[in-house]
């Protein structure tokens, strides 16, 4: 099979016939073989309904209901596990998304050879109170991923080699940054690609404020995982002994400068009077948390199934 597009959806009856009914033009102008995966996220308004009919009279598309409203992140990970195209193409349910932007996608992951493809909408019809935290959530993004040729993560118009699917996991909310996890699962080879985006022809946005605090939150959580998720000894056993080590230096110093004033004769004071003694305690005993912290965190890292879980790009 060419390509499988996956669609989260969450409260959109409006679009679904015409959504499924360009994509279906798309693919058969293209001769591709293809399948379209549905994912109801939830929703209360008869998407569900919607889909029924639209699956008896097109015998491509195959959808899945969550009980409840999980996510777009739990979403993708299902449409993920049941893609079966070689490239994989991930749009959202609002007509936002153009599906005349799949041919090109497509190439450039079959002939130029990407890992996957992220779409850019450069012209974008949002207020100002979503584009500018979008924009500096992509600043952040940007450097502390080191991907830098990408100008928005969370284009939900994305195209994937299969490997890359089969061997990532999204949860949580981290599907605003699959580039990060990808790069991070060993697919380094990401481009970009100018989209249209186009106004929101039905219903209305379901994302708030809460989006951006959660992004960045997620963004951490990655960043960390990527880097030291099968090492947690290195970075808090190493922030511990430089805490621990800080307040050792802090005691021998406040202990090494009394014994000087008592043996001189000079005036001197307790060490508990001293403001340094209790930085210094404050330091030692957050040094030990910490390099327990570390200590268990690797004892649970080792006892994971997945400790020597690896990606083997291919074998001769």
């Amino acid at each position: 099979m060419d390509i499988s597009v996956v669609v989260p959806l969450y409260d959109e009856v409006e679009s679904l016939p015409e959504l499924t009914s360009w994509i279906s033009r798309v693919m058969d102008e293209n001769r591709y073989s293809y399948e379209i995966i549905l994912i109801d996220d939830g929703s209360r308004d008869g998407s569900w309904d919607m889909i029924l009919k639209l699956k008896q009279a097109n015998p491509f598309i195959k959808a899945f209901k969550f009980r409840r409203n999980y996510g777009k992140s739990a979403a993708l990970n299902i449409g993920f596990e049941a893609a079966q195209g070689n490239v994989v193409i991930t749009m959202d349910a609002d007509l936002q998304d153009s599906p005349d932007e799949i041919p090109v996608l497509y190439r450039r992951i079959t002939e130029e050879h990407y890992d996957l493809v992220s779409g850019w909408k450069a012209k974008r019809y949002d207020p100002i109170t979503k584009t500018v935290p979008t924009k500096l959530f992509n600043a952040a993004t940007r450097k502390m991923s080191g991907i830098h040729n990408l100008h928005d993560f969370n284009c939900g118009l994305k195209a994937y080699r299969k490997a890359v699917v089969k061997n990532i996991e999204v949860y949580g909310e981290m599907h605003r940054y699959i580039p990060v996890i990808a790069k991070w699962a060993g697919f380094t080879k990401i481009g970009e690609q100018v989209v249209e985006h186009r106004a929101r022809k039905y219903g209305k946005t379901k994302f708030g404020w809460t989006r951006f605090i959660n992004g960045f939150l997620d963004l951490l959580s990655i960043f960390f995982v990527g880097k030291f998720g099968k090492r947690p000894m290195h970075f808090f056993g190493a922030m511990g002994t430089l805490s621990f080590f800080a307040g050792i230096v802090i005691t021998i110093w406040m202990l090494s400068e009394k014994l000087y004033l008592i043996a001189h004769k000079l005036p001197y004071r307790d060490v508990t009077d001293n403001p340094l003694f209790y930085i210094a305690l404050v330091a030692i005993i957050l040094g030990s948390q910490l390099f327990l912290t570390g200590f268990v965190a690797e004892l649970v890292a080792r006892s994971a199934p997945e400790r020597n879980r690896y990606q083997i790009e291919e074998t001769v």
